[in-house]
């Protein structure tokens, strides 16, 4: 049984809502359209992000800020070496006053979670969270307790001061839907957040445009959205083209494939398509794929990149052309 194709009109709507949730967000972070973009692709696509970023630009801000505009909560984990599993899952507790036991949340039951600073984390901590993502559930004493939709995990690193960190592993980076970086602004932004008065930084001043169930609702909508059978194959040759790659020890997973084809769904009617095109893909196959990518020590000792290695593979496959 296939589902219902996404409707023109349910396009429209959605644009304009995406349009609406990204300009709220910008009103406290300025000048960052792209990324806001890309952190709202991944929620309604259903995943999660993971910035890499140095300290100050906003990352804290871009989450809060995202929580305001969907109406939604929104917590945020501070982690550290000493930092336990329960402390971001949640835990059984006695209450003396009943004689139960209950189940206190974690700061993991929001709409959108900022882990920050992921990696100073003891590996089992790290765990625990990505499991949260995957799964969407936690359990505790054999009882599952799910977490809400939308359900967003902005995940941070930190590029400096790399002592006492705990690096992500392969396998837990391909958990995320997406990597990206925030930045320094460009100097006329930079001014404008400079000045007094200026609203960057604001969160209480940004709306909430729309709700938890809204989002969820366009989320479960979207994953319907055309994907012609040419797209499909370019999506895998791309794949393909990366695990013939001599410069890459590790290709794109086919979970990362399968995660490119949700973001072009959400990125094609972000745009007003109910449609996916060949540059929908090429916009997002660095984000959605070069933090899956594993290089070899030749090519690391050469100074090349995943990105500079993905973006080889993906020109060395053939556009798919429109049919006659």
């Amino acid at each position: 049984m296939t589902s219902a194709p996404v409707g023109e009109h349910e396009i429209a709507a959605f644009r304009l809502l995406h349009s609406q949730v990204a300009d709220a967000v910008e009103t406290a972070l300025l000048g960052k359209r792209d990324v806001i973009d890309l952190v709202l692709v991944a929620m309604f696509a259903g995943g999660h992000v993971l910035l890499e970023d140095v300290p100050g630009t906003g990352k804290t801000t871009l989450a809060r800020a995202v929580a305001n505009a969907l109406g939604g909560q929104s917590r945020r984990v501070q982690f550290t070496p000493d930092l336990l599993p329960s402390d971001v899952t949640g835990t059984s507790v006695y209450d003396p006053r009943s004689g139960e036991v209950r189940f206190r949340p974690g700061p993991v039951f929001a709409n959108v979670v900022l882990a920050d600073e992921i990696n100073r984390a003891a590996a089992k901590t790290q765990s625990a969270l990505l499991e949260v993502m995957e799964e969407r559930t936690v359990t505790v004493d054999g009882v599952g307790h799910p977490v809400g939709e939308p359900f967003l995990v902005v995940a941070t690193q930190n590029p400096i001061d790399l002592d006492g960190t705990y690096r992500l592993p392969e396998a837990q980076l391909d958990r995320f839907m997406l990597r990206t970086s925030i930045g320094y602004p460009e100097r006329q932004h930079e001014l404008n957040v400079l000045r007094p008065g200026s609203p960057a930084g604001r969160i209480v001043q940004v709306p909430a445009v729309t709700s938890p169930q809204m989002v969820a609702q366009y989320s479960h909508l979207l994953a319907n959205l055309h994907v012609a059978e040419p797209i499909l194959t370019y999506i895998s040759e791309i794949g393909a083209a990366t695990r013939a790659s001599d410069r890459l020890r590790l290709g794109a997973s086919t979970r990362g494939l399968r995660a490119l084809v949700r973001c072009v769904q959400v990125y094609a009617a972000a745009q007003g398509r109910h449609f996916v095109v060949p540059s929908d893909v090429q916009r997002l196959t660095g984000p959605v794929l070069a933090h899956r990518l594993v290089l070899t020590r030749e090519a690391l000792l050469a100074g090349a990149t995943s990105e500079e290695v993905l973006s080889a593979a993906v020109q060395s496959v053939p556009v798919p052309r429109p049919g006659p």
